[in-house]
């Protein structure tokens, strides 16, 4: 029986993909639920498993966008496994083929001018192409350019003066490599690169920058983060303070926490934090689920199960899908300040970045402390300058007084110790 592999749905709104890439070939035996291809949405990538087993035939070639629904393969289901893969036999009736076609050429005898009945015409002296005049000669030596890489203008297509000047002014000197390559974008990063020039054409988007001052953090971090590694099997890091200071934020200025519809307003009483994550595939963007009901000891599991989601390939577009409000953090790859680019349909994005010793002054004396730039990049169509300025402050106020703001003076508790 010939079964017709169809392209399934990778969720709503997607009516088509793109084949990034086939597994396997045509006259392949594949075994059911074998990954026989990856596929691109424009929100992830996933695996095609093969539906029952049998020899494959590709119908669809990579590159190619289907519809949802499209037959992309067949698979003979009757029939049987062959003895080995099979491929190693391919490949090398395939060798045999091309050295028997080498053979053939190598064998047949060249012609001579004497066997054609033509005598060779006498050669004119010419001056070898690329041969530069006395001029340019001097001119190149004097630039350190090569005359090989020149194309020369001149008569028998000798290098010239001119040449020798135009060179100087538009290529200039060329001793390394120089390759290029053309790769097709996947239809995840044309997506993203839409999406992210969408949003720069459609918003109102502004950033408000503060400093905050990461020492109290770093304190409480220094004293509990071996007990709370040891309780909840999980490191006490940066996220869980963030995500809980931003929490705080979005519920005492909710209007950071809507976004538009159209000439309508959505306001949401939960927080589904999105996190930026950078995997193999990209930067992919998973969801806590109503942040505003977590402990520290849950967010950090949260942000630990979704970020080996994404590493190891597993994240689903349901993951991804119906964020309030997006944290990102640059400061893991080195940035000092940025600002991020909301992440549509949300209204807000908090940027994170690095942390570095500076000097500050405290109470009319200056001393060294962690300090971490914070930027909130926010559509000023629906949120004005107060919540955007306050809601920023109010992060920085939690994260500068996590005792009092985020844990009600109870460490020990908060923390589940």
């Amino acid at each position: 029986m010939i079964l017709e592999m169809k392209v399934p749905s990778p969720g709503e709104s997607i009516s088509e993909v793109e084949i990034a890439a086939w597994l396997v070939e045509s006259g392949d035996y594949v075994e059911k639920d074998q990954e026989i291809a990856e596929i691109d949405s424009d929100k992830a990538t996933l695996a095609l498993p093969a539906e029952e087993s049998g020899i494959i035939e590709l119908i669809a070639e990579e590159g190619d966008v289907v519809e949802v629904g499209q037959v992309v393969c067949k698979i003979d289901t009757d029939a049987k496994k062959p003895e080995g893969d099979g491929s190693s036999s391919k490949k090398e009736s395939k060798s045999e083929k091309e050295e028997t076609k080498s053979e053939s050429k190598s064998d047949a005898p060249e012609k001579s001018d004497e066997d054609k009945g033509e005598k060779a015409p006498e050669k004119k002296k010419t001056y070898a192409s690329g041969t530069p005049s006395p001029a340019a000669r001097k001119m190149l030596a004097e630039k350190g350019i090569d005359a090989k890489n020149i194309k020369g203008t001149g008569k028998d297509g000798r290098v010239t003066k001119e040449d020798a000047q135009n060179a100087v002014a538009s290529m200039g000197t060329a001793t390394g490599k120089r390759s290029s390559e053309r790769k097709r974008l996947s239809s995840l990063r044309r997506k993203l690169a839409e999406r992210l020039v969408s949003v720069k054409n459609e918003t109102a988007m502004l950033t408000t920058f503060n400093e905050v001052d990461m020492k109290p953090i770093f304190d409480l971090r220094s004293e509990y983060k071996e007990a709370f590694k040891e309780k909840h099997n999980v490191g006490l890091g940066f996220m869980s303070f963030f995500t809980l200071a931003v929490v705080k934020a979005l519920q005492e200025f909710p209007q950071v926490n809507a976004m538009i519809d159209g000439n309508e307003m959505i306001a949401y009483d939960y927080c589904d934090i999105s996190i930026a994550v950078s995997g193999p595939k990209g930067l992919m963007v998973p969801v806590i689920r109503n942040a505003e009901n977590l402990s520290f000891a849950g967010v950090e599991k949260e942000v630990k199960r979704l970020a080996l989601r994404v590493r190891d390939g597993e994240v689903t577009i349901d993951d991804m899908t119906g964020g309030t409000f997006t944290i990102t953090n640059g400061g893991v790859f080195g940035s000092m300040l940025s600002t991020p680019i909301i992440n549509p349909p949300q209204s807000a994005i908090l940027g994170m970045h690095n942390i570095v010793e500076r000097p500050v002054a405290v109470d009319g004396q200056i001393v060294i402390r962690p300090i971490m730039y914070v930027a909130l990049s926010y559509d000023h169509r629906i949120i004005d300058g107060r919540e955007s300025v306050g809601f920023l402050v109010k992060v920085k106020e939690c994260l500068e007084n996590p005792t009092e703001l985020l844990m009600d003076n109870n460490v020990k508790k908060t923390l589940e110790l």
